[in-house]
C-alpha cells in the first residue's frame, strides 16, 4: 500500500499563499494557526519515528534562521541547483520523486508521515502524484495581496472530510482575522493534471 501524502497550507480566498517571501498577512501573526501547523506536522503516529517535512528551497529560506530546521521533524529541501543541503537541513533532493524515494529507502526505518509545506510548484507536484493525498487547508476568510498561489484543485477529485482527529472545528479568529481548518482527501487521479 502506498503512503498517504499530506500537504498543509494557509490560503486566502483567491488561493493566495504568499507575498514577498512571507505569509500574505505578514506582519500580523496567527499564533494559534502556527501552533496547529507545528502540531500537525510534528506529531508522529508511530512511536519512535519522526514525520518528514518536504519543502522547496524558497520555503526553507523563508523560515527564520533560528527556527531552521523545523524541530522534531526530518527536514528535506528540494533544489536542482544546490549540491549539498543548506545549513541545518537534514537532506537535499533534486525533486519530489527523489525525496519520496529517499523516504521509502534510506529513511524508511525512521520516517512516519510525509508533509509537503510549500511552495506552490511542490504543492502542484504532490497533487499530480498518484495515491491518497490529504490537503490540510487553513481557509483565511480575508483577502490579502499575494504573489504566490496554491494550485487550483479539481472539486471532483477532493472531498471535504466532515472532521479529522486533531483538527479544530468551527470558525477561528485571531487578531481580527477569521479562518477555518479544512481537510480534503483524494484517492483518484484528477484528469485536469493528467500528463
Amino acid at each position: 500500500m502506498s503512503r498517504v501524502l499530506n500537504a498543509i497550507v494557509a490560503m486566502c480566498p483567491d488561493l493566495g499563499i504568499g507575498r514577498d517571501g512571507h505569509l500574505p498577512w505578514h506582519p500580523i501573526r496567527l499564533k494559534d494557526e502556527f501552533k496547529y501547523f507545528q502540531k500537525m506536522t510534528a506529531t508522529a503516529s508511530v512511536e519512535g519515528k519522526q514525520n518528514v517535512v518536504v519543502m522547496g528551497k524558497k520555503t526553507w529560506f523563508s523560515i527564520p534562521e533560528k527556527n531552521r530546521p523545523l524541530n522534531n521533524r526530518i527536514n528535506i529541501v528540494l533544489s536542482r541547483q544546490m549540491k549539498v543541503p543548506p545549513a541545518g537541513a537534514h537532506h537535499l533532493a533534486p525533486d519530489f520523486c527523489s525525496a519520496l524515494k529517499l523516504i521509502d529507502t534510506e529513511l524508511s526505518e525512521q520516517a512516519d508521515q510525509v508533509w509537503v509545506i510549500g511552495g506552490s510548484s511542490l504543492y502542484k507536484e504532490l497533487m499530480q502524484s498518484q495515491g491518497t493525498r490529504r490537503l490540510f487547508v487553513t481557509q483565511v476568510l480575508e483577502q490579502f495581496q499575494c504573489d504566490t498561489f496554491f494550485p487550483e484543485f479539481c472539486p471532483d477529485e477532493y472531498h471535504l472530510l466532515p472532521g479529522f482527529p486533531g483538527v479544530p472545528q468551527g470558525l477561528q479568529e485571531e487578531n481580527g482575522i477569521q479562518y477555518r481548518f479544512e481537510v480534503y482527501e483524494s484517492v483518484v487521479h484528477c484528469p485536469l493534471y493528467s500528463k
